[in-house]
């Protein structure tokens, strides 16, 4: 069925709609830190999605009951489930909202309080919640298929990057036991757990009792695409740097490339897939509250159902908030109380359908994302005000360390010809204790905003690297979060005499050295050292690869292997 009448979605709607809500959430909590990672991780996975296609069949013979709690379970039964259902929404909400708060200042939009976006996003999501549901259908039908598209396309920019040797890393055969294999099967359940809400939702699908296929497909693809990224994660990064990790999928492709530099960030781009879907899977969060206020009768949630979730998303004690809970309480309270009264509801059979259902829908998240974007304008800066270093260089100093930002010669890379307005050096060395320190005397001595976003190129002291404190500089590049992975790594006895060198036609150090490493690596007479493959060696052996040098020969710069 391919459209839906008479304020139901279709099920292609409702198939679009679970990848959406669903996708970002999988893709930033599963893996990492604490979460499922490895060859136990896949084998629990497996078993997982054989159980949940089960389940599914289940959720719609339990739909009848869902439509009124109340009737079908008693008023103070049905109310209690109904609330159950509503406070697992809002700390899943809260959740949601904090995650969102926490990465979107870091990785999109810098200068803005994570209090104002998530302020902002509850309540641009709590928009529209008495309005039909074929909106949020509609908006799964237009963007779902371009979403999905969007993360398989830039999965595949990331297959170039992935290593044999970091993959067979990532196969521990002594790790397929028993015990991990079944925390990953519950693990997997519990990331599945929104599927539960289903029983809300299928009332308003078109021809329900056929939709089994449909939400079995949907839990596939996402299943699917789990799987995928367990394989892709630790090919492409190193099995021991996804497992340090907090949120390994966000720097997945900071070192995807295509020929001639086109899109190099593609980082951003994927920050922005993930962004959509998250508050994509708020707003529905939101929607499935109301749908759990209007059918087991606790009141109206209009107003107090979002502000409860931005609440959430705020609270902490001792550093500690949902972001830390959360999860404790989806293994142990949510998943078993779910299953606990899907099972009574069960016993009590079916109720009867009511006849005139209230129904809610949630927010097009697209006006939230033009909203946080808006939000931001009042920190951006002009291309003009800022300073794009193309190479950086550390040294050790008196002082502790000495950075030398390399920036090119942009009238000959644009062709224009003419001077730069300011008229100044285009090296800078400041010399402080420690980075912080360094950033601090960047900001109070120049007036232009610091852009690591074009760095390509790294020159590391030799002191540096021989005496252990290479470990601070990769430390520092990993804060970064405007540093893409893919910036060639040198070794150098003085790393600022080789940003001061300026080539017979003017053109700077990382010009030149950038030129000459895709020149030899095109005719593959070289093999350069990128900053991803030292991050993949500092988390795995705690160490560093030997690097090319760079050094000066009678005015000329020259890499040795």
């Amino acid at each position: 069925m391919r459209f839906a009448e008479n304020n139901r979605i279709s099920h292609r709607q409702l198939y679009r709609q679970m990848i959406l809500a669903l996708l970002a959430p999988f893709m930033l909590c599963v893996f990492g830190k604490g979460g499922m990672n490895g060859i136990s991780a896949v084998a629990g996975m497996i078993f997982a999605l054989i159980l949940l296609g089960f389940y599914v069949i289940w959720l719609i013979r339990l739909t009848p009951s869902f439509e009124d709690p109340v009737k079908s379970a008693g008023a103070f039964a049905g109310r209690l489930i109904g609330i159950f259902f509503l406070i697992y929404v809002l700390m899943a909400g809260g959740y949601l909202l904090a995650l969102l708060r926490r990465l979107v200042p870091v990785k999109l939009i810098t200068g803005v309080s994570g209090r104002w976006i998530a302020f902002w996003a509850v309540l641009v999501c709590s928009v529209g919640t008495c309005k039909g549901v074929q909106r949020r259908g509609r908006m799964a039908e237009v963007s779902g298929g371009l979403l999905l598209g969007g993360i398989m396309i830039m999965m595949i920019l990331c297959v170039p990057q992935a290593k044999m040797e970091y993959f067979m890393g990532e196969i521990r055969w002594e790790e397929l036991t028993v015990r991990n294999v079944s925390q990953s099967f519950y693990g997997t359940l519990c990331a599945f757990s929104p599927v539960a809400l289903l029983p809300f939702l299928l009332g308003n699908v078109e021809k329900y009792g056929s939709a089994g296929k449909t939400v079995a497909g949907g839990i596939l693809t996402l299943g699917g695409i789990l799987i995928g990224m367990e394989l892709l994660l630790p090919a492409v990064l190193g099995y021991d740097r996804v497992a340090a990790e907090s949120y390994p999928v966000l720097p997945l492709l900071a070192g995807a490339d295509l020929p001639g530099n086109v899109l190099a960030r593609f980082d951003i781009l994927w920050m922005g897939f993930l962004l959509y879907s998250l508050l994509f899977a708020i707003g529905s969060l939101l929607y499935y509250g109301n749908q759990i206020i209007g059918k087991s009768h606790p009141g109206r949630g209009r107003f107090w159902l979002p502000a409860l979730v931005f609440l959430i998303s705020l609270l902490e004690e001792e550093g500690k908030g949902i972001l830390d809970y959360f999860g404790w309480c989806l293994a142990y309270i949510f998943v078993p109380g779910i299953l606990i009264c899907q099972f009574y509801m069960f016993i009590r059979g079916k109720g009867h359908r009511r006849k005139q259902r209230k129904r809610a829908v949630g927010v097009v998240t697209g006006i939230l994302s033009v909203s946080l974007f808006m939000s931001g304008c009042g920190a951006a800066v002009e291309p003009e005000k800022r300073m794009y270093p193309m190479a950086l260089g550390v040294d050790a100093s008196e002082e502790g360390i000495c950075l030398t930002y390399g920036m090119p010669n942009l009238s000959e890379s644009t062709g224009q010809g003419k001077e730069e307005e300011d008229g100044g050096s285009r090296v800078l060395q400041i010399s402080g204790a420690d980075f912080t320190r360094i950033e601090k005397m960047y900001d109070q001595s120049q007036e232009k905003l610091l852009d690591m976003g074009h760095l390509q190129v790294l020159v590391m002291g030799r002191t540096l690297v021989e005496d252990g404190r290479w470990r601070m500089v990769l430390d520092y590049l990993k804060q970064e979060i405007f540093v893409g992975e893919d910036l060639y790594v040198f070794e150098a006895e003085d790393a600022g005499e080789i940003l001061n060198w300026h080539g017979e036609d003017n053109s700077s150090a990382g010009e030149y050295i950038t030129g000459l490493i895709r020149n030899r690596m095109s005719g593959g007479n070289i093999t350069a050292v990128t900053l991803r493959e030292l991050f993949y060696e500092k988390y795995k052996e705690d160490k560093i690869l030997r690097l090319p040098i760079v050094k000066i020969r009678n005015g000329s710069l020259e890499v040795e292997v």
